[in-house]
């Protein structure tokens, strides 16, 4: 039996061809989200998924023994909308940044941004580092690469 390829890896696309999926006014935004993820991170875009823009990674394990990788940071640009994933419930964790953002929507561990105009920048520069250093610790027994700490 062949082993099947997890979905959530990278898949060595080209980055350009997913921020592309971003239109009009949003596809400015979606290099602009690029660049802040790279800098909050100090790593490089990756494709996860063929749809996702992940920077660094981790191995994550849970007691049920479920596992995989994921990236440290990430976000999805599309036509409608930007998805930047968090650290799982962020809103009830963050309350104090949530208020402050600015118009988005929420679910569980995604931020959805109609545009990225529409927010304050350095609340979700601070949402991200949050989101990062959350994740690191979390993780920290499993390995995780562009990890400086």
């Amino acid at each position: 039996m062949a082993h099947r390829q997890p979905a959530m890896r990278p898949t060595g696309e080209p980055v350009a061809d997913v921020l592309d999926r971003a239109r009009g006014p949003r596809r400015p935004e979606a290099d602009e989200l690029c660049a802040l993820l790279a800098e909050v991170s100090g790593q490089e875009p990756v494709v996860w998924a063929s749809r996702i823009i992940g920077f660094g990674e981790v191995e994550y394990r849970y007691e049920s023994g479920h596992g995989g990788t994921m990236p440290l940071l990430a976000f999805s640009p599309t036509a409608t909308r930007h998805t930047i994933y968090l650290t799982s419930d962020f809103a009830q964790r963050w309350p104090d940044l949530v208020d402050l953002l600015g118009e988005h929507r929420r679910g569980t561990a995604c931020l959805y941004l109609t545009r990225l105009s529409r927010v304050d920048r350095d609340v979700l520069r601070q949402l991200l580092e949050r989101t990062l250093a959350h994740t690191r610790d979390e993780w920290s027994n499993q390995r995780a690469t562009g990890d400086s700490a």
